[in-house]
């Protein structure tokens, strides 16, 4: 399936008949990442239905529903209890602002709800850890919505690393960055009492990809230097640059930015979004491009070393879907990191054993390893929640 083929049906998924008596999930605040991470993803899934949206303002709720087709709407000032306490609804897709994570995925719990929960977990790794607990001692599903772990494209560079091919890791470096505007001056990504930050937004997906490359979390953090942002200097950091040592004498550097600032002369010309890791081995190097993003476009090269005077040998692959050992595919070639993540969620709460998961330690680590990023930058940690499960 050729590059534009892919995204019109990623973007456009075919609509599938549901099962009997699907999952119900309801959006707890009417988020602008909610329709590529939920709304369009379910379109093609047989056993799930996006079924209310709760947002603040009521308006804004019935305006979200009416153009996404949802049935059930909540709103006003206690419109997301009344989500929680509805019967119908099986499930939540968290999309809240990071520091409101906590509070409404343990409120959701608390309801026996299900919850798929936006990434970073929360502003601290024991409020993340809190949770887990919680989910544990009502027997529901809680999940980190890093989407890109999902996807084929990242398990099979890590399949090429672990194979052995090209030796032990020596290095591993890893950016996301936006294109200056997609992020403006005001937005809750940049609200210290909110949980805001580059490295809590985008900083945190090249730490993730690094820790699940290497089975491995870091020994020590060599430094980290925060980029501050002029609206809150002391406390937000625009971007972030940390280095980090791994077992076995691994490093690694890891890049955030939320507003990577235009180049050349007087700065006028823009730069165009970074996503990208890079594997540096004994033996070679395997990198890949828009890890983030894969369904857009990805290419995984390996370049192994030459030996005796031999030319280094170059290969380009491509990762869409999961291949078995007799060659059968799982997934289609359209499906999103959020499509494959949604596949595991309902597999997950179902009772089946989905192909990838992301475990509650999983996630407390990586909000550890934040925290300890944040201490080295001299910045502030990230606010506590005042709530309290009575």
């Amino acid at each position: 399936m050729d590059f534009i083929t892919r995204n019109l049906k990623a973007a456009r998924p075919p609509l599938v008949p549901k099962n009997a008596s699907p999952l119900r999930i309801g959006i707890i605040g009417a988020a602008r990442i909610a329709p590529d991470a939920i709304i369009t993803p379910a379109m093609s899934h047989p056993d799930i239905v996006v079924a209310a949206i709760a947002a603040r303002d009521m308006s804004r709720a019935q305006d979200f529903a009416k153009r996404h087709g949802i049935e059930k709407v909540f709103g006003g000032s206690n419109g997301y209890q009344q989500m929680l306490d509805d019967p119908t609804i099986d499930a939540i897709y968290n999309p809240l602002p990071n520091g409101l994570h906590y509070e409404w995925t343990m409120r959701a719990l608390a309801a026996g709800k299900h919850v798929l929960l936006e990434k970073p977990s929360s502003n601290h790794a024991e409020e993340t850890r809190r949770m887990f607990e919680l989910a544990e001692a009502n027997n529901l599903i809680l999940l980190e919505a890093f989407h890109y772990r999902f996807h084929p494209a990242i398990h099979r560079v890590k399949d090429i690393i672990d194979s052995g091919e090209l030796g032990q890791v020596k290095h591993i470096s890893a950016i996301l960055g936006l294109v200056q505007g997609y992020v403006k001056d005001g937005d809750i990504r940049l609200d210290f009492d909110l949980g805001g930050g580059g490295m809590m937004d985008v900083g945190v997906y090249p730490l993730s990809a690094i820790r699940y490359l290497l089975s491995a979390e870091p020994i020590s953090i060599e430094s980290s230097v925060p980029t501050p942002h002029p609206q809150n200097p002391a406390a937000i950091d625009r971007a972030i640059h940390a280095v980090l040592t791994f077992p076995e004498s691994i490093t690694a550097d890891i890049t955030g930015d939320l507003q990577l600032q235009p180049w050349g002369p007087f700065g006028l010309i823009p730069q165009l979004p970074k996503i990208s890791l890079a594997v540096h081995l004994e033996g070679g190097d395997v990198t890949l491009s828009n890890f983030a993003v894969p369904t857009l476009w990805h290419t995984i090269q390996v370049i192994t070393k030459a030996e005796s005077g031999a030319n280094a040998q170059t290969r380009s692959e491509i990762a869409f879907t999961f291949k078995d050992e007799d060659g059968k595919e799982h997934g289609e070639v359209w499906w999103t990191t959020y499509r494959y993540q949604l596949e595991a969620f309902v597999d997950r709460v179902r009772g089946r054993e989905p192909r990838t998961w992301i475990s509650a330690e999983d996630s407390i680590a990586q909000m550890e390893a934040v925290e300890r990023i944040y201490e080295k930058a001299n910045m502030p940690p990230r606010p506590w929640s005042s709530f309290s499960l009575a």
